[in-house]
């Protein structure tokens, strides 16, 4: 079985130049690929003349995260795909862990590496940490992170596991499956589209795991203080295109009402927290998504296989209320 690590990158010369030496040197298993997706900072020119081992695709466009990988993939034959950030740091066999479960689980589409903070490298990083999950009304979590409350590593985490979604900072998946149902949506652009794309793998009967002996160090860091505007409304709107396209008739809308609601209380959360663009950025999330609601709609699949999709019924309520901090605890 052949193995593609294929790292998407936009004007990211400098996280290449810092992360891309720990790849090459612990991915011996593996062909890597450095898809492009429109840089004007000298990225291409730099992998050309540093690492020409390296595989380069170009993008004619900067076409997100989603665009940019579907785009990628085409040209990558190789049988499992992994596509990694460029800000990822990898350790020594990072990959056997993952080969082993894709040779011995052919139902398997999708494994996730453990996913730890590369500034406290102690600690599970925000995105992904020891795989995800989401609740009734669609917010993900991770065990290891309840929104941004992040949990040492002290082993508690260590046993595979069967999750609900692989982070896209890691995610490695096989080619047939990808292709097979359609890629990620590009519609999502950025955020959240691998909760979608893995979400959309569950109605079709396959598994995606967490696989904890597999180890890598991100630098990401996403928090809500952190974040810019731009990234709340992609957050929000895709999670509601999250509902719309995955969840049964039966409860769909009764799900979208609530998680509107709740979507108003943290537009005004951050109204008193003197942020004020991102409480417009809410607004627009919700604007877009009436927008392209029909379009969304369309894309349902034709049978919801995988029902019973959210691990609690509500995180928002047992972090913020009961305050439950820690995945164990909920």
């Amino acid at each position: 079985m052949k193995i593609a690590v294929v790292i998407l990158n936009w004007n990211g010369k400098y996280l290449l130049k810092e992360f891309l030496p720990s790849v090459i040197s612990f991915s011996e298993e593996a062909s890597i690929y450095v898809a492009d997706n429109a840089s004007s900072d000298g990225s291409v020119e730099y992998l050309k003349l540093n690492h020409p081992e390296v595989t380069i695709i170009r993008n004619k466009k900067n076409a997100g995260y989603a665009g940019g990988y579907n785009l990628a993939l085409k040209e990558v034959p190789e049988d499992i795909h992994i596509l990694l950030n460029s800000d990822v740091e990898v350790t020594e066999d990072w990959l056997l862990p993952i080969l082993e479960v894709f040779n011995s689980e052919p139902k398997t589409a999708a494994v996730q590496p453990k996913i730890l903070d590369h500034k406290k490298k102690d600690h599970f990083e925000y995105a992904g940490a020891a795989g995800g999950y989401i609740d009734k009304f669609g917010y993900p979590f991770c065990r290891g992170r309840i929104f941004n409350e992040l949990e040492e590593d002290l082993g508690q985490y260590n046993s595979d596991e069967y999750i609900f979604w692989a982070s896209g900072a890691c995610l490695a998946i096989r080619k047939n499956a990808f292709d097979e149902i359609g890629g990620l949506d590009e519609d999502f652009f950025a955020h959240q589209e691998e909760i979608d794309l893995c979400w959309r793998l569950l109605h079709k009967g396959y598994k995606i795991k967490f696989v904890s002996a597999s180890r890598v160090f991100h630098v990401g860091g996403a928090t809500l203080k952190d974040i810019n505007p731009k990234k709340t409304f992609y957050n929000f709107r895709n999670g509601l295109f999250l509902l719309l396209k995955n969840v049964e008739s039966s409860r769909l809308f009764y799900i979208l009402f609530i998680r509107m609601i709740l979507d108003g209380i943290a537009a005004f959360k951050f109204i008193f927290e003197g942020k004020f663009n991102h409480f417009l950025a809410i607004l627009k999330a919700h604007s877009s998504f009436y927008r392209h609601y029909g379009k969304i709609y369309k894309k349902r699949p034709k049978e919801f296989i995988f029902r019973k999709y959210y691990l609690i019924s509500s995180v928002v309520y047992a972090h913020f209320i009961k305050k439950k901090n820690k995945f164990r605890d909920l």
